[in-house]
């Protein structure tokens, strides 16, 4: 398990390569990268990102063990920034190896969903005419429900 917490960018190709390089007997490596998005209408300035350092971690830890335990995985990394990004920016990544390729989607599946909804880090959009917190959406919340089924 690898988990980062950074305010810096990181470079997704090499991120890939070397998080496949250290996968021994992985027949599926399964990435994601979460990007900041434009809004509709009203553009874009910045979007900040705050967290609690150590608790984030600890939190982090917790979500990829619990992938670990759910399905036989290889590896696990997850690399999540916080600070001041733009349109396009990298907000986060997540790479799983297994043996098979299920267990290493759904493991992403799973990773990303409890990232998106219950890591600990807050939001705020900042445009020219406003300034304001995310919140929490019903998707993603609906989201998180197949896998409390699935226990």
């Amino acid at each position: 398990m690898d988990i980062r917490v950074q305010d810096t960018p990181f470079d997704f190709g090499t991120e890939a390569q070397a998080f496949s390089d250290a996968q021994d007997g992985a027949g599926a490596i399964v990435t994601f990268t979460g990007l900041v998005r434009d809004l509709p209408g009203a553009p874009l300035e910045v979007m900040e990102i705050e967290h609690y350092p150590g608790m984030t971690e600890k939190a982090l830890e917790k979500i990829a063990q619990d992938a670990c335990a759910r399905w036989e995985l290889s590896g696990c990394l997850i690399i999540h920034r916080y600070g001041k990004m733009r349109p396009g920016d990298q907000i986060m990544m997540v790479a799983t190896g297994s043996k098979h390729r299920k267990d290493a989607f759904e493991a992403a599946e799973f990773l990303m969903d409890f990232l998106k909804s219950r890591a600990p880090f807050w939001k705020r959009e900042v445009t020219a005419e406003n300034t304001a917190w995310v919140d929490s959406k019903a998707a993603d919340e609906d989201a998180l429900s197949r896998w409390e089924k699935a226990q």
